[in-house]
């Protein structure tokens, strides 16, 4: 045990290259694509894309480098579990949030990326996928061999990566022309999904033994490999639950206001009205 650091440092410059080419897109969409896509005068990206494009980005960071990396693929996985809901329910959605309209369409529109997303990314085709591909990388043969292969865990990663973006597109999808659902649709998708991680939460949490051998295999600084394997169970349905159940919350309530009639001046009754109406309806004298 005295052997084992979790803490130390390890460089990852691959997570860097990738992350730095990825704001550099962004950055190059806005700056040379956008000017050739809006109208003169017309704001090429807001504020609030701009900063949600730059959470999702700094997210897909803190998950991708020291110390999460280390720690989930050498020692716990428990801190791997954090990091799979990390690249799909915080991620993707603060990554469309960040993309214009505009940018969407472009990259979309006329293209077989655009054909692609109208079939997949309905909704029902969407969740099959995703939830597939998640149960897929938990299996435990393909973790045992993933995780100490760099390259095949990476290919892992994004693969629960983009089938996730594929999940969140109808929910989150601004334009007509491509699958999204209306704001009660949202709520109960989204409800879903929050209820099929329950099976392989269960697996994890009530399961005698260590169901993963890489796991059971490597230090745990902290906690036994039996409770690691536990709270990983735990963290899947509860965090995970927490996150989307917060979407649901704020969906509602957004759509609560929007039903609302509007509470301008003209529209609420006054005095002078009631008494007007008690004039007009009051019976004719004997």
């Amino acid at each position: 045990m005295a052997a084992v650091s979790p803490w130390r440092w390890h460089a990852h410059p691959t997570v860097w290259l990738v992350m730095a080419a990825s704001a550099a897109a962004y950055a190059l969409l806005l700056t040379r694509i956008g000017p050739t896509r809006v109208a003169d005068g017309e704001a090429i990206v807001s504020r609030r894309q701009l900063w949600s494009f730059a959470a999702g980005l700094g997210v897909l960071w803190i998950f991708s480098d020291w110390p999460v990396h280390d720690l989930s693929e050498r020692y716990l996985f428990s801190v791997h579990m954090v990091q799979h809901l990390g690249y799909t329910l915080i991620a993707p959605p603060l990554l469309i949030l960040g993309m214009p309209h505009w940018a969407l369409r472009w990259l979309l529109d006329g293209r077989a990326l655009g054909r692609l997303v109208k079939q997949v990314a309905r909704p029902i085709p969407a969740a099959l996928i995703y939830n597939s591909v998640f149960a897929f990388t938990h299996i435990p043969a393909v973790v045992d061999r993933a995780v100490p292969s760099e390259p095949l865990h990476f290919c892992l990663h994004l693969a629960i990566f983009t089938t996730a973006l594929n999940m969140w597109f109808p929910v989150l999808n601004p334009i007509p022309d491509y699958p999204r659902l209306g704001n009660p649709g949202r709520m109960v998708y989204l409800f879903l999904q929050s209820i099929l991680p329950t099976v392989p939460a269960a697996f994890l949490t009530l399961g005698d033994g260590v169901v993963y051998h890489f796991y059971a295999t490597v230090p745990h600084p902290w906690i036994s490999a039996i409770d690691d394997q536990q709270l990983a169970g735990a963290i899947m349905k509860v965090y995970g639950g927490l996150i989307l159940w917060g979407c649901i919350i704020v969906m509602f309530f957004r759509w609560y206001a929007q039903s609302q009639p509007s509470k301008k001046g003209g529209d609420v009754l006054r005095w002078d009205d009631v008494e007007r109406e008690l004039e007009r309806t009051a019976p004719p004298p004997d």
